[in-house]
């Protein structure tokens, strides 16, 4: 694995920080706009979110909590897992304080983007999560499109949860995000992994066309992967073991948009996999 493979690739608690058992931000990954934090709470513990010059997005993975920020209080049920269940969520704007109280033993990920314009805190129910089932055969998914691109109001974050059944593959045919063209946008992405047994264990790639990235990783519960550019992908969990991941996207470009380039070599497969049916084992 070359030097730059290796700041690619994260394991379980190698980025915990306090109450956060990861934490990424701008400066520690080396690039401009995306950030993440996995919080770690009890029942009835707090953590301070003072947002400054980033945008987030309050979503819990496990457990429910309660959001306080510019007067106005949002409760989160949550659920009692990603493999269980959509959850409701909370977006944070910019300049902010905010408040997250764990409401039962929780794990909440605060996902962020650096941004300018400043939209009013909001909820979002459960139910006006929209759930995508994408591809078909060994290469269906789920996408939660919780904060997609085309859905909510956010400056420049773009989130979605996909969860992939045993076995499947998931961001195949590989593609990329990392350049201005008609069919592409720069975005920064980070993949933070878990799966529904804490042994389960996948593959991902990450790799760039003139060879300076090339790496392919074992990936675990709690790891996570930036993707700064290049192609990525396949996500592809092992037999017996599902796999979720959550993305955290944002880039330069004044309109919050998703657009990417998929690998030539590879493009012919997207055409196929819509063709096939769609593993009925999706929705979870």
């Amino acid at each position: 694995m070359k030097p730059e493979d290796r700041r690619l690739f994260h394991r379980a608690g190698s980025l915990a920080l306090d109450s956060a058992s990861c934490v990424i931000t701008p400066d520690t990954a080396g690039w401009t706009y995306s950030g993440l934090t996995i919080l770690d709470l009890k029942a009835g513990e707090s953590y301070v979110v003072p947002t400054a010059t980033t945008e987030v997005a309050v979503l819990p993975l496990a457990g429910g909590c309660k959001v306080e920020v510019d007067h106005r209080s949002f409760d989160l049920a949550g659920r009692a897992g990603v493999f269980g269940e959509v959850t409701d969520w909370a977006y944070v704007p910019v300049a902010s304080d905010a408040v997250v109280t764990a409401t039962s033993d929780a794990q909440v990920a605060l996902c962020s983007a650096e941004a300018t314009r400043r939209i009013e805190p909001y909820y979002v129910p459960a139910d006006e999560v929209s759930i995508e089932v994408r591809g078909g055969g060994m290469g269906t998914r789920q996408i939660n499109n919780f904060l997609s691109a085309d859905v909510h109001d956010a400056d420049k974050l773009i989130c979605v949860e996909v969860l992939t059944p045993p076995g499947n593959w998931s961001s195949y045919p590989p593609h990329k995000h990392d350049e201005w063209s008609d069919h592409e946008v720069p975005l920064e992405e980070i993949y933070y992994f878990r799966f529904d047994r804490p042994e389960g264990l996948g593959l991902f790639s990450v790799y760039t066309a003139d060879g300076a990235i090339d790496a392919t990783d074992r990936v675990g519960h709690g790891d996570a992967v930036l993707v700064p550019r290049g192609y990525h992908g396949p996500s592809a969990p092992a037999p017996g073991y599902a796999m979720y991941f959550l993305n955290v996207m944002a880039g330069p470009s004044e309109n919050r948009i998703w657009k990417f380039t998929d690998d030539p070599a590879h493009a012919w497969a997207r055409a196929m996999l819509d063709q096939l049916d769609p593993d009925p084992r999706l929705p979870m």
